[in-house]
């Protein structure tokens, strides 16, 4: 096949806004759309806004198993894992609360349990096994008297691994223990029912399931006592837990593209999972490649492997074909190996020399027999250059 732009191969990064969405955004932009503002309850225009935003809300729900009152708007998931595990402990009676997450987690919670931990709030990491799995056990150990969250993710954004998350929140809820999700890499991509798997609060955001950036949704369960305090004031917008103006335009985009997802859910499951399974196979017969994190229990697009007698960041740099991502962390001085992939026990080097590569609804067969000729090519040639 003729190659004009690289292979996109990292889906889990980003996706690209489907055509049907971006459509259905360009309808609340501009002076002939619905552009008004969802907070103007005097007009034509405001009620138009507002219920774009309501249908929008639904659309969301449906996808998750919730009720529309329980959707929370905010600028994507890393503002409500935020919103989630600060507004929960301002809430909290407890005179010295505790937090207990995992060490996979993405930035978005370990960031803000640090600066919880400044604020006096002691946080437990629970250290995953060699699969990247959590078991019941280590969180029923590290519960005491002062725990009131749980924060544990769904879908790991780098391996793709999933935990037994209805387990896990059946516990917490038998414990009245705060169970959060951050759910970015779940939603639209496995079953996920915030219902059925026992979950008082779930982060999303809409550009991993093909609507736009800047946009994402709180799922906060009614029912709980469990409500966080509000961390951006102004207006008490969203049930008083995120201040704001609505962005009209971004919200039904993520509607669409949530109702979209839900849709093409069964059918996508499989044919992603059938991708994957192909490029795994063919890098598997080179030997010396290794797959990181759990076979069984992960998410159908991602596959995070690890190549040996390849320095990482070479084969990065090689794959010019192809849009793929590093199991590393460029800073300033130095290239640092990916913090989830050691906190499973691999090597320091093996980190070093990781790969991810993620497949989404624009992936195409063609493309994957490409990428499985591309990825052979370049691989020979750097272990044949480091023989």
């Amino acid at each position: 096949m003729t190659i004009n732009t690289p292979i996109y191969l990292d889906y889990a990064a980003t996706t690209p806004v489907d055509k049907q969405v971006a459509e259905k955004m360009w309808q609340f932009l501009t002076i002939d759309g619905q552009f008004g503002n969802p907070a103007s309850r005097s007009h034509r225009y405001g009620w138009q806004a507002e219920e774009a935003v309501d249908i929008a809300r639904n659309q969301v729900a449906d996808c998750i198993g919730a009720d529309p009152r329980e959707i929370v708007f905010t600028s994507g998931a890393t503002e409500a894992d935020n919103l989630a595990l600060k507004g929960i402990i301002e809430v909290s009676q407890v005179q010295q609360p505790e937090i207990i997450t995992c060490m996979t987690e993405h930035k978005a919670i370990l960031d803000s349990c640090k600066k919880l931990e400044s604020d006096g709030v002691k946080v437990t990491y629970l250290q995953p096994n060699g699969e990247g799995l959590l078991t019941l056990e280590q969180i029923a150990e590290a519960v005491t008297a002062n725990t009131v969250l749980v924060s544990v993710m769904a879908v790991n954004n780098e391996t793709g691994v999933i935990q037994d998350i209805a387990k896990i929140g059946a516990f917490c809820r038998s414990k009245n223990i705060a169970f959060h999700v951050d759910a970015a890499q779940a939603a639209g991509k496995i079953p996920f029912d915030v219902n059925e798997l026992n979950i008082d609060m779930a982060s999303f955001s809409a550009h991993k399931v093909y609507g736009p950036k800047g946009i994402g949704a709180l799922f906060v369960k009614r029912s709980t006592d469990n409500q966080p305090a509000a961390l951006i004031h102004g207006g008490g917008h969203e049930r008083g837990m995120r201040s704001g103006t609505l962005p009209t335009h971004q919200i039904v985009g993520m509607g669409e593209a949530f109702e979209l997802a839900a849709k093409q859910l069964p059918e996508e499951m499989t044919r992603l999972k059938a991708l994957k399974e192909k490029l795994w196979d063919h890098l598997s017969e080179l030997g010396g490649i290794h797959r990181n994190g759990s076979a069984e229990h992960c998410a159908p697009g991602i596959l995070n492997i690890t190549v040996d007698g390849v320095d990482g960041e070479t084969l990065l740099m090689s794959l010019y074909n192809l849009a793929v991502s590093s199991g590393s962390a460029c800073n300033s001085a130095s290239v640092e190996p990916s913090y989830v992939l050691r906190a499973m026990g691999i090597s320091h080097q093996a980190a070093l020399n990781a790969l991810r590569l993620s497949v989404g609804r624009y992936t195409t067969i063609e493309e994957i027999d490409y990428a499985c000729e591309e990825l052979t090519k370049v691989i020979t040639q750097l272990r044949s250059m480091n023989a």
